[in-house]
């Protein structure tokens, strides 16, 4: 069930409603319930995959509550085998087969490993990197082990964050699903605010921009450098719309029901330095890295060498969990050597910065900049093929000719036009947000005027015919 269908809104509002009507004690049941209902309408079938980890998990983290030693580390390479396991097979299998074919034919040998007609489970990586952080911080004594299952089913399978995050920890979510959640104005309205945001970013701005995007990147050999240079910006625009859209849909989605998710974006294009970026942009996922394998690894605590060869580690590591393809691998490598470079040359870089008279203008450099770096990097993610990032690449030496108009000059002026909205508001959050709030200011005028300019331009200009949101897919 796509949050950007008539199903969902019907279906959003039939469950927050009766969350307010039924008592408490049965509100843990309406979710669960919904939220299998709400991932079943993807492929039912799968419940069972998503069932049986979610039993082994539940059980782990019982037993490494009550065992010592070597038992406890065996039972939580248990859990993570599992879940790890599970992931790799569906997302990774082929991927590795058709590698391994390669591999053998280079010594005349046929690869007797079957090719696997199969699709990959909606949100697999998403739900199983939130069910390995429960069983760690189990381990690591974090958090106590959910003595309910119910409760614990429902921490891995709320519907709002299921699909594509945010990946949350057991210490924020478990304790509000016991919590009382009383019906509240403010929490409503904000909610409401927040997922009519998400939905103009998806509909009107990321699913518009994708008709360019789409046009140029399936058949890269037939444009020119102005059209790819102009289509990666629209991407890095896209991927950010797409998925932060789903994440304010999401984070209102369940605000509205009094749950507290955590932020997952904060105006990513407005670092300065790849190293902000990553503070920014997926926050639950980046913060997952570095708590579950930077920092295992010797973190900060190791040498300059050893540091640096972490972070190439946890980028490629990365690359691979968003997908089985070699471009991923790329993009994932890509942003670790920025990374590494960024913290090479920041001792000259804050020392120029330190200098009030040209601070706002080199600010601005440095954002320009960062950009620029990752709408690079955006092409190896959005390419079909590595043949076919290597082709955009190569294309971009013709900037100058002319450009492809798509769908025509209406098109553009259209995309051009939900950019410009977007920038505005991203602009004042960043630099304003101690003035009047978009959305909720506290003049009713004001809070109205924007909601109900925000829902035309969603009804006038909106794409219904995108489709699912891209993390889907992850």
């Amino acid at each position: 069930m796509l949050f950007n269908s008539f199903e969902f809104a019907i279906f959003y509002l039939v469950i927050t409603a009766l969350y307010f009507i039924i008592p408490h004690k049965y509100r843990w049941v309406l979710l669960l319930g919904g939220s299998c209902y709400f991932y079943m309408a993807f492929v039912p079938i799968y419940i069972l995959i998503l069932g049986f980890t979610i039993v082994i998990d539940y059980l782990a983290g019982i037993y490494i509550e009550q065992s010592q030693g070597k038992k406890r580390k065996l039972l939580l390479a248990c859990s993570l085998i599992a879940n790890i396991g599970i992931l790799a097979f569906f997302k990774y299998y082929n991927f590795l087969n058709d590698h391994l074919s390669d591999a053998l034919q280079n010594f005349n040998y046929q690869n007797p490993v079957p090719y696997l007609t199969i699709l990959l489970p909606i949100g697999l990586s998403f739900h199983t990197f939130q069910a390995m952080s429960y069983t760690i911080e189990v381990y690591r004594g974090n958090h106590k082990a959910e003595r309910r299952f119910g409760i614990y089913s429902l921490y891995v399978m709320f519907y709002p964050q299921l699909v594509a995050g945010p990946i949350e920890r057991p210490q924020n979510i478990l304790p509000q699903l016991h919590e009382e959640h009383k019906f509240d104005v403010n929490q409503m309205v904000n909610g409401l605010q927040l997922m009519l945001w998400g939905f103009f970013k998806k509909l009107v701005v990321a699913d518009r921009l994708s008709i360019y995007v789409d046009a140029v990147y399936n058949n890269p050999s037939n444009h020119n450098g102005s059209s790819i240079a102009l289509a990666s910006f629209f991407f890095a625009i896209q991927i950010y719309c797409d998925f932060s859209g789903y994440t304010d849909i999401a984070i209102g989605c369940a605000r509205t029901m009094g749950f507290d998710l955590m932020e997952n974006f904060r105006r990513p294009y407005f670092s300065t330095s790849i190293k902000e970026f990553w503070s920014r942009w997926h926050i639950s996922l980046s913060t997952w890295f570095r708590d579950y394998l930077y920092i295992p690894l010797g973190g900060n605590r190791v040498s300059a060498s050893k540091k640096y060869f972490n972070l190439i580690i946890v980028f490629v590591v990365s690359g691979i969990w968003h997908g089985a393809n070699t471009t991923f691998i790329i993009w994932g490598l890509l942003h670790g050597i920025l990374l590494i470079i960024g913290q090479i040359i920041a001792p000259y870089s804050n020392y120029v910065s330190s200098k009030k008279s040209v601070n706002n203008v080199i600010r601005l450099v440095k954002i320009t900049f960062i950009i620029c770096l990752v709408t690079f990097c955006w092409i190896f993610f959005r390419a079909n093929s590595l043949n076919d990032a290597i082709t955009l690449i190569k294309g971009l030496r013709s900037i100058g000719d002319p450009l492809f108009m798509g769908d025509g000059v209406n098109s553009l002026a259209h995309c051009i036009l939900a950019i410009f909205i977007l920038m505005a508001v991203e602009v004042k959050k960043e630099y304003f947000r101690d003035r009047i709030q978009f959305l909720s200011s506290p003049y009713l005028t004001v809070r109205w005027v924007s909601a109900i300019a925000v829902i035309f331009a969603i009804v006038l200009f909106g794409v219904f015919s995108g489709g699912q949101f891209i993390y889907f897919q992850f």
